[in-house]
């Protein structure tokens, strides 16, 4: 006759139900966070992107056929310079003037601002002057990291070059086209339209 209670193999049995019970829940837990790590290590990097995008789309669209002077009161010789049109200055992408700069503080400058655009050591970034002439670059701003190749192209007269420095007194170029391969997104084409006329 059986008493109340359980036999040392039913506790037994349990015991190991409950540890495989328990062993399947911390595995599928485990991927869970994992898979929450990746979704938002990629979500990150997309937010990055869109960022350095909209940035882009900003500045170009707002492209002023404007000359500026370096800090030693030189002035330039053309108001777009695209890619590494006279040698020596590789991590350039393009420098452009920018209309459009808000002045919430009704500061004395323009509405103009400088603006340049490098890759360094696998980061995409944007500098610029706090006055249109004369004036050193500001601090970097990093718009994307981990970018393993940069090349940039310009569109002129339905032709894209590898470089520009003014073409017959067209000061800019119609498009410019920047083709990245960034750690985490893979090969990325973008094409973005400037106020110059060249067709």
């Amino acid at each position: 006759m059986r008493r109340g209670g359980f036999t040392l193999i039913e506790m037994l049995v349990a015991l190991l139900v409950f540890g495989l019970l328990a062993a399947a829940g911390a595995a599928v837990m485990g991927s869970t966070l994992t898979s929450q790590a990746v979704v938002k290590s990629r979500v990150e990097r997309f937010a990055d992107f869109q960022r350095l995008r909209a940035t882009l789309r900003a500045d170009l669209a707002q492209a002023a056929p404007r000359r500026t002077r370096d800090t030693g009161g030189t002035p330039a010789g053309v108001a777009f310079i695209g890619g590494d049109p006279w040698g020596g200055a590789g991590e350039r992408l393009f420098v452009v003037v920018r209309r459009g700069w808000e002045n919430p503080d009704q500061a004395p400058r323009p509405s103009l601002q400088y603006v340049e655009y490098r890759l360094s050591d696998g980061r995409l970034e944007r500098r610029v002057r706090a006055a249109l002439d004369g004036t050193p670059l500001g601090p970097a701003q990093v718009l994307i990291d981990g970018v393993e190749t940069s090349q940039v192209a310009f569109l002129h007269r339905g032709v894209w070059q590898a470089s520009w420095k003014g073409q017959s007194g067209v000061e800019l170029p119609r498009a410019v086209r920047l083709d990245l391969t960034v750690e985490g997104l893979g090969p990325i084409t973008q094409l973005f339209l400037t106020t110059g006329d060249s067709r």
